[in-house]
């Protein structure tokens, strides 16, 4: 069997597989962070087609904290009882639940995808950013408001209370979203972070924030469960964050109770020169892997089961991430395991429209 169908132990949760669905943004709440039912079929369907993991898009642990008003949000209690209903429809699929806690920072209160650029106003239902400096994300957005003390105690909280409802929802997975150019990442990275005080400058100090925050929803993410890191690896450009500070931010988190790194990149300045192209960010997460002896997951442009394979084969990471592949064919982990000749787990339920020699998925945790 090829590893990209071998169970992998993440934390105290069994994946049946290394496939993992990606966060990605829908803009399909109706307000106030709200799940509807359109979050459960979706992720839902994305567990039959036989993905190990379904990661739920960026969640904002504080109203401000949402990329829009039309992203999901998880401050309140009153947001677990539709959480719950979407766990259990991925696990119905198959697969273990995950969530994306984020803030957004200064990327925050934006236009939904395709209506509009920049910082939505007041008098549209947007509302004004926050971020670690007075610098804006680039023209079109606000000016954020640079946290103070307090409002940075304040967010660590939020990130705990938020992990805290998380896990009385049901999910496996607690990913803390510390990439591409949200809030965690901004403190990180010195093209964001202007600050003089103790959350600025130097190395430690500006990682103090994602590592004050992972140690609190640590607290309350039980080790039955799996804690995982999205980071950016790197900024793509010259004074950013950097992929030396990344595998140096790894090992930390290492002794910090993170079981998986997520590796991606960019995100934090519009104007960022990525070298885009296939597996363009497997090599980070590959150094990543080697130097903090952590496992890792890869993700961006890999969309072919031979991708997905080599990434294993070669220990460029432990698990595969995958997102526009799996929206145009959600069944992309069944169809790769006939394509690369092994038996395809399907749902009970399509057994009939499954090849010669598929066999049933079990239900997850069984």
């Amino acid at each position: 069997m090829t590893r990209l169908f071998e169970p992998l132990s993440v934390g105290g949760v069994r994946l049946p597989n290394r496939i993992a669905v990606s966060p990605m943004c829908t803009y399909s709440s109706p307000g106030e962070g709200r799940a509807v039912d359109f979050h459960m079929v979706h992720l839902g369907a994305l567990a039959m087609g036989g993905a190990g993991l379904v990661v739920q898009e960026a969640t904002g642990v504080l109203p401000e904290g949402r990329i829009t008003p039309a992203c999901l949000g998880i401050w309140s209690d009153e947001h677990v009882p539709a959480f719950a209903r979407i766990v259990n429809a991925i696990h119905a699929g198959g697969a273990a639940a995950g969530i994306q806690l984020a803030h957004a920072g200064r990327k925050a209160s934006t236009w939904p995808f395709g209506a509009g650029v920049g910082t939505m106003p007041a008098d549209r239902g947007g509302w004004g950013p926050v971020g670690p400096s007075a610098v804006s994300f680039g023209p079109g957005h606000l000016e954020p408001h640079a946290l103070e003390a307090s409002e940075i105690e304040s967010v660590v909280r939020a990130f705990r209370e938020a992990a805290r409802r998380a896990v009385q929802a049901g999910y496996d997975v607690v990913e803390v979203h510390a990439a591409h150019g949200y809030l965690l990442h901004q403190f990180l990275s010195p093209l964001a972070n202007h600050r003089t005080d103790s959350y600025g400058g130097a190395f430690e100090a500006r990682s103090r924030l994602v590592l004050e925050v992972v140690r609190a929803v640590r607290e309350v993410v039980p080790t039955s469960k799996a804690l995982l890191v999205r980071v950016s690896a790197t900024d793509w450009v010259e004074g950013g964050w950097s992929l030396e500070e990344t595998a140096r931010l790894a090992k930390i988190f290492a002794t910090e109770g993170v079981d998986l790194v997520d590796v991606s990149s960019g995100g934090m300045v519009p104007d960022a020169k990525v070298a885009i192209g296939p597996l363009y960010q497997v090599p980070f997460s590959e150094r990543i892997r080697r130097e903090s002896g952590l496992p890792v997951g890869a993700v961006g442009m890999v969309t072919t089961p031979i991708q997905a394979r080599e990434i294993l084969s070669n220990d460029q990471a432990d698990l595969v991430f995958l997102g526009r592949a799996l929206l145009q064919d959600p069944y992309w982990p069944v169809h790769a395991a006939q394509a690369l000749g092994e038996q395809g787990q399907w749902p009970p339920t399509h057994l009939r429209g499954a090849p010669a020699g598929a066999v049933a998925r079990r239900a997850f945790g069984a």
